[in-house]
């Protein structure tokens, strides 16, 4: 158990919320986020959604369910709605939209209270440490499946 039980932010309504501080090196030097930076939280977001969930990076990578496997984003789509600026408290949420085979397919969201920021579509592909396509282990796909809608998972 960690000291910290929210640091990785918190499971709620079928999907993750995580909340960010912007710090001076997250912005430009107006004071505004750099672009660049929202790719950075949407990672830690996803991370910390998959570890809430009982799937960690470090057991991937060491096999400890079988193959040496990996997450790799194939594609991003940003949406800039505005700007947050420095000191502002974000909320990343994450959901995942899809999981079939090797993909899995997220939508994820920046809100600064209700006001959305920041809007992303993501697909990441679970690969071997060869760079090849994997399938997850079964124990680890079911922790997936429970947070797909049934209509987008599949083999």
């Amino acid at each position: 158990m960690s000291d910290w039980p929210d640091l990785a932010g918190r499971l709620e309504d079928g999907g993750h919320v995580l909340p960010i501080r912007v710090y001076y090196e997250d912005t430009d030097f107006s004071g505004i986020v750099y672009h660049g930076a929202y790719v950075r939280f949407f990672e830690r977001a996803r991370s910390d959604f998959l570890r809430l969930i009982g799937i960690h990076h470090i057991e991937m990578a060491e096999g400890t369910h079988g193959a040496s496997l990996a997450f790799a984003v194939k594609t991003m789509t940003l949406d800039f709605q505005k700007p947050a600026r420095i000191d502002d408290i974000l909320k990343v949420q994450t959901r995942l939209t899809e999981y079939k085979g090797a993909r899995v397919r997220l939508d994820q969201l920046i809100f600064r209270g209700d006001e959305l920021l920041v809007s992303a579509a993501v697909t990441v592909a679970i690969i071997s440490s060869q760079g090849r396509p994997a399938r997850l282990p079964p124990i680890l796909a079911e922790k997936l499946r429970k947070f797909v809608p049934a209509e987008n998972t599949g083999g």
